[in-house]
C-alpha cells in the first residue's frame, strides 16, 4: 500500500515533564500531515478551504499508543486512505521512528459546504478523491 509521509521532527514543548511526547500531539501530527498532503496532492482543494466554501470536518479520531517517543527524535508518520463514501474520508496513520511502529491512529472527516442554511454534506471533491485512491 502506498503511503503519504510527513516527516515530524519532535520538539522538547512537544514532550512533558516527564519527558516524553504528552499524548495530544500526536493527533496534532495527524492534522499536519493530512495538511501538508492536501498542499502537495490537492491544492485547487486547499484553495477552497481558503476561500472559505469548503469545510473538511473532522468528525472522529483516535490513538493507539506503543512506544514513547522524545524531543528531537525524528518520527515518520504514514497517511493512507481507509475508507471513502459520500462525503467522508477514513485516514489511516502509523507513526514510526527508526522503522519501528511506535503509534497507531486514525480520523474521519466530513466535507461540507457553507450555504446560506447553514453547512451541509457535500460530495467529496474530485481533485481530493482523486489524490486519495492513490494512497488507499
Amino acid at each position: 500500500m502506498r503511503t503519504y509521509l510527513y516527516r515530524h521532527i519532535v520538539t522538547l514543548d512537544e514532550t512533558n515533564l516527564v519527558g516524553n511526547v504528552y499524548f495530544a500531539h500526536y493527533l496534532h501530527w495527524q492534522g499536519h500531515c493530512r495538511e501538508y498532503f492536501l498542499a502537495e496532492h490537492a491544492p485547487a482543494t486547499l484553495k477552497e478551504l481558503r476561500s472559505g466554501d469548503l469545510a473538511l470536518v473532522t468528525v472522529n479520531c483516535q490513538m493507539n499508543y506503543y512506544e514513547e517517543c522524545f524531543a528531537l527524535e525524528e518520527i515518520e508518520v504514514l497517511m493512507s486512505l481507509g475508507s471513502s463514501q459520500g462525503s467522508r474520508v477514513t485516514m489511516n496513520f502509523d507513526f514510526r521512528r527508526d522503522g519501528a511502529l511506535v503509534a497507531r491512529g486514525g480520523q474521519t472527516i466530513a466535507c461540507l459546504r457553507r450555504t446560506p442554511d447553514g453547512m451541509a454534506p457535500t460530495p467529496i471533491p474530485e481533485e481530493l478523491a482523486t489524490a486519495l485512491l492513490a494512497f488507499s
